[in-house]
């Protein structure tokens, strides 16, 4: 072959080559331009479904004076619910908006009927029962979206069968429904009704211990318990514009006291409120004078009645004016400084700024006013109750106030001590530090590794705020790279409460609760004296590759818990933890040791 040739034969090839390499770039142009509007009408379609979701929602929650909010909520905690049973991103989605519609039905429904303000009548409850009905006939025709009917067709079904529109019992509801039924029931329970307030979340907790197995699908319902345990802050609830401060609400309270707003719960992390102050009239020539109280209640709110007191546990510590005068009824301690307010903190003439933290028994409370800055450190009579402020005081209009919290937590030695720290674990020690755990899991021991034969023996005894069943020692198993409770690469498998309730915290084990009360259980009022009295208890772990069981009686409460854990794991760690209690003298016995 000549040289000729062969450089015509190489340009040949290199033109086909470039020839290829624009078609190829010309048809994957194609194919993105393809997919890329495919993606954007994805997305479109999305958005468009998400606004009609929306829209039906605002016309479900209007119908009703109140219902605002519900189908939110709904959503919102049957989401978690899917979430904790191990469900994947796209079902827990799908079981959002399946909740998010529960209610459509409601929109067939007269809406005299679902204001009324009373007891219905057996036509009226007939017809409020035609809802589901009414929901599954408005969404089925959804053909791109099937789900959505199963929430408003079925969510009251009972898991007993005693439900409606078809009465079908256990696992022939359809799984989606169960969920929403839990979440639905809780909603209901924690929000307000023409006929009663909010229910207390420890009321709520109890029906749904009742209802589980019979109106509530078991798993489930033990789910949204743990949901409400690790609700410390109790934010799962309906909230009322008062309780939001979201800058548009005034507070006006002429006599002292007359209005109060919901509590503002101080935690570890900083909460700082901003508003500003102005007399209730603007020809009064009374000087306006805000305050705070400082106080506890399960609801969140002031108490005035003696019912009301007693049912809600209300406690109050003091009451702070922005003067600097005081008043302390329930804090061990109140302690005032005032101070010049430093340059660039300052606000307006009527302007306010007020930081606020509670770390355990010690609470810090700074006013900032333009001139003055007012710091109040309070010794709280213990660690366990919560603490809020409530905002009102007298011939004064509060308005344009922001609430804002931050995410850290701040260090322990924060809050400058005025009065000794109460402590309930001051007993002998162990083999491990002794623990006082003044709410839910607010600490642990150290991880024990689990062998078989293993024995933890300690002393518990409820604290003096301690009131419910549940208030007692707990069993976590876990596995963690340094061997703590939410330590490096922390897993946790389940968790074992004393009182018998317990639950598995990862869907990579497989747990059975069996607990069973002999003839030495003389009924709760009895085990809850019995942990205020304190005891001595003894859990032993048989194990067996990854299975592992947990036995402990106390108080006539007989324990048995196999859990089984897929994944191959030789580390898994016991620790103990509870709400309300203080452990002692823990001691660690090996299988073979005396």
């Amino acid at each position: 072959m000549s040289p000729g040739t062969t450089v015509i034969l190489i340009l040949g090839i290199v033109a086909g080559l470039v020839a290829v390499f624009v078609l190829g770039r010309l048809y994957i142009n194609k194919k993105m331009k393809e997919y890329r509007a495919k993606e954007e009408q994805q997305k479109r379609q999305q958005l468009l479904f998400e606004q009609t979701a929306a829209a039906l929602v605002n016309a479900i929650d209007a119908l009703g004076t109140f219902t605002h909010g519900h189908s939110s909520r709904v959503a919102e905690y049957s989401k978690k619910i899917a979430e904790l049973a191990g469900k994947s991103e796209e079902e827990c989605n799908e079981i959002y908006y399946a909740a998010l519609l529960h209610d459509v039905g409601n929109i067939g429904i007269d809406s005299d009927i679902i204001n009324k303000d009373g007891k219905l009548t057996q036509e009226e409850y007939a017809a409020i029962k035609e809802h589901p009905t009414k929901g599954d006939k408005i969404l089925r025709s959804i053909s791109d979206y099937p789900y959505l009917n199963i929430g408003a067709k079925y969510h009251h079904e009972r898991y007993d069968g005693k439900g409606y529109p078809e009465g079908l019992k256990g696992e022939d509801i359809p799984e989606y429904a169960r969920i929403i039924a839990v979440a639905d029931a809780y909603d209901a329970m924690t929000s307000k009704r023409s006929y009663r307030d909010q229910i207390q979340r420890q009321k709520v907790r109890e029906e749904l211990v009742k209802g589980s197995g019979t109106q509530f699908d078991p798993e489930f319902a033990r789910l949204m318990l743990h949901l409400i345990d690790k609700d410390s802050e109790y934010e799962m609830k309906e909230r009322e514009e008062i309780g939001e401060l979201d800058g548009k609400y005034e507070l006006l309270s002429d006599d002292y006291r007359s209005t109060v707003s919901d509590g503002i719960l101080l935690t570890p992390c900083l909460t700082t409120l901003r508003m500003k102050v102005n007399p209730i009239d603007k020809n009064s020539v009374k000087k306006p004078m805000p305050s705070l109280i400082l106080f506890d209640a399960l609801d969140g709110r002031i108490h005035k009645s003696e019912r009301g007191m007693k049912e809600l546990a209300y406690f109050e510590y003091g009451e702070i004016r922005f003067d600097g005068h005081i008043k302390t009824t329930g804090a061990r301690k109140m302690k005032t400084e005032t101070t010049k307010t430093v340059p660039g903190e300052g606000r307006g003439p009527r302007e306010y700024l007020i930081r606020a933290i509670r770390i355990k028994d010690h609470a810090l409370i700074k006013i900032i006013g333009n001139k003055e800055t007012l710091q109040v450190t309070v010794a709280l009579p213990d660690s366990s109750r919560f603490l809020y402020l409530g905002l009102t005081g007298e011939y004064v209009r509060i308005s344009d106030l922001v609430v804002e919290k931050t995410d850290e937590e701040a260090p322990a030695g924060y809050i400058p001590r005025i009065a000794e720290e109460i402590s309930y674990i001051d007993g002998p020690a162990g083999d491990l530090d002794n623990i006082q755990v003044d709410g839910y899991r607010t600490c642990a021991t150290k991880g024990i590794p689990v062998t078989d034969g293993l024995q933890i023996s300690f002393h518990t005894m409820s604290l003096p705020t301690a009131r419910l069943v549940w208030h007692c020692p707990f069993v976590v198993l876990f596995s963690a790279d340094d061997g703590r409770v939410e330590g490096e690469n922390y897993v946790e498998y389940m968790l074992q409460r004393f009182e018998g309730e317990g639950w598995a915290s990862n869907p990579s084990c497989t747990v059975s609760f069996s607990n069973e009360q002999n003839e030495s259980f003389e009924g709760w009022d009895a085990w809850k004296k019995l942990n205020k009295t304190g005891y001595d208890s003894v859990v032993t772990f048989a194990r067996k590759d990854n299975t592992i069981t947990i036995t402990t009686e106390n108080g006539g409460i007989k324990i048995n818990t196999t859990m089984s854990v897929d994944t191959p794991n030789d580390k898994i760690y016991a620790a103990l933890s509870g709400d309300q209690c203080a452990i002692t003298n823990i001691r660690i016995k090996e299988k073979g040791e005396s």
